[in-house]
């Protein structure tokens, strides 16, 4: 009898250590896999990001050469568009003292419209109209408190119809208007718009030099 309850108890205990044992390794399986599973998901979420990142910083550089070469071209049509007005106004003045005759294209008398023709000819290549009625229909009109050097300004000795014209030679601090024309009292000369006898006539002033057209000038 004590032989028979023995067995049962070794049996009984036998028994329950196996169930443990699998059970422990089931459990330890299972805690394995889901680590595993953890660290393969952190893993593909870092080349995910990574490579977010590196598109993102590929389009910020984009930007930034965008932006580099606006800024390039802007600041070289500054530099053409100032060296187009100094040429235009050295060109200009080279007229000063130049006779005033009506008709006349050349340095030995030239008229108002045949002078600014020339002069824009030759310092900017471009090709304006022969009569000053004819360019005042070119560029952009500008108001006279934002007009500069290289402007033109028209004026009309009577009524409407533009008779006169004259560029832009100066812009001073306290805001005189100067413009070199050739007027047919004294030849090629400097007068201001405050003057009594040209700021009545005054009329309106264009604009045909601009910067973002430079390109097209200087091709």
């Amino acid at each position: 009898m004590k032989k028979r309850v023995l067995v049962y108890f070794l049996f009984v205990a036998t028994f329950f250590s196996l169930q443990s044992c699998v059970s422990n390794y089931v459990v330890s399986n299972t805690q394995t896999y889901k680590s595993d599973a953890k660290f393969a998901s952190v893993n593909v979420k870092a080349v995910t990001n990574n490579s977010n990142n590196n598109k993102g910083q590929q389009v910020l550089a984009a930007i930034a050469n965008t932006n580099d070469v606006i800024k390039r071209s802007a600041i070289e049509n500054a530099i053409k568009h100032s060296n187009t007005i100094d040429n235009i106004l050295s060109e200009a003045e080279s007229y000063l003292g130049t006779p005033y005759r009506y008709g006349g294209t050349s340095r030995s008398g030239i008229d108002c419209s045949a002078f600014v023709l020339s002069v824009f000819g030759a310092a900017a290549g471009m090709d304006l109209p022969r009569v000053a009625a004819q360019q005042s229909q070119e560029g952009d009109s500008v108001e006279r408190t934002e007009l500069q050097k290289g402007d033109l300004v028209f004026f009309s000795h009577g009524g409407r119809r533009i008779s006169h014209v004259g560029i832009v030679e100066e812009v001073t601090a306290d805001g005189q208007i100067k413009f070199i024309h050739a007027a047919t009292s004294k030849g090629v000369m400097v007068s201001s718009l405050d003057d009594n006898y040209w700021g009545p006539k005054f009329r309106f002033a264009k604009r045909v030099i601009r910067e973002d057209r430079l390109s097209v000038l200087n091709n």
